[in-house]
């Protein structure tokens, strides 16, 4: 039963990986580029989330916010800071330099911005970890033995819910259809009359989102959060987007599923000292057996989503 339970929590963290995963997927597979600032937004939300939560506005504009609507003031502020970032990574970048999906340059600003956000959330936060005043976590469902705590089962199904939606996204919708075209081709989607930057700020939204939601996810489920957390739970994210496929949803959905089911069996077999390295060591396989991932293709953009 033990072991059982074991698989549940691993299913729990798992859907947070797969949430940040899927972040990482859309800019991967769509715009070929890795988005640093991805486990910064999922770090935001929860940390701004709390500090509203405890202390309400800074400068004493409010008292401590009612946690939903804390959470969901957060969440509100990441996507906006998404946009921003698309703003000055991307849209800039591609003025300024030509097509910037052919350069690094949009990478290394979004690094300068993952650093100069949690740096400032340390400044204004502190780096000791907080606890969420969120709900009860008496809140428990005993099913045959196992412990399932109510938020987590939400969750889990909010989570199936997000990829099936985003799946049915990307490939019914008109805004779909200009991602996919998008990442076949730059050049040629413009040529066709895709509006490229309506199209590149809805990847950074659907992204923002994303991360939002997981950071809600994390900081309702485990009630206690640090600046360090994005560090962590990013690694680990690029760890499943990788096994499962660089650019594939269903692969995102896979990789980070088998990644938190990895780290909490290591856990219990063989203790949390061990959790890194069997991690990498699973990513490492991958990569000699099948260099492309469970789901992936040979080469990014082409062919994706």
């Amino acid at each position: 039963m033990l072991f059982l339970q074991q698989a549940v929590n691993g299913l729990m963290l798992g859907s947070v990986y797969v949430t940040v995963a899927l972040a990482f997927t859309l800019t991967i597979g769509i715009l070929n580029f890795l988005n640093f600032t991805i486990p910064t937004l999922f770090m935001f939300t929860a940390m701004v989330g709390c500090a509203l939560a405890k202390w309400g506005v800074p400068g004493g504009l409010s008292g401590p916010l009612w946690w939903p609507v804390a959470l969901f003031v957060s969440s509100a502020l990441v996507v906006l800071l998404s946009l921003i970032i698309e703003r000055f990574t991307f849209r800039y970048m591609k003025t300024k330099y030509g097509d910037s999906t052919e350069h690094a340059i949009p990478l290394v600003s979004s690094l300068g911005f993952l650093l100069v956000i949690e740096n400032l959330v340390r400044i204004g936060y502190g780096t000791d970890a907080q606890r969420f005043p969120g709900p009860s976590m008496d809140m428990t469902l005993n099913i045959g033995g196992l412990l399932l705590r109510l938020p987590q089962v939400l969750s889990l199904v909010a989570v199936c819910f997000i990829v099936a939606g985003l799946n049915a996204l990307l490939a019914r919708s008109r805004i779909g259809r200009g991602l996919r075209a998008i990442a076949e081709s730059p050049d040629a989607a413009n040529i066709l009359g895709v509006d490229t930057n309506r199209v590149v700020a809805a990847v950074f939204m659907l992204g923002g989102l994303l991360c939002a939601f997981a950071g809600v996810l994390f900081v309702i489920n485990y009630g206690e959060v640090s600046p360090q957390i994005g560090e962590d739970i990013g690694s680990k994210a690029i760890a499943g987007m990788v096994i499962g496929g660089l650019g594939s949803i269903w692969g995102a959905v896979l990789g980070g599923v088998i990644i938190g089911l990895a780290e909490m069996m290591t856990i219990h077999f063989f203790g949390a000292d061990t959790v890194q390295m069997v991690v990498w060591g699973l990513l490492i396989l991958v990569l000699v057996i099948r260099p492309q991932g469970l789901f992936g293709h040979n080469s990014i953009g082409k062919g994706k989503l």
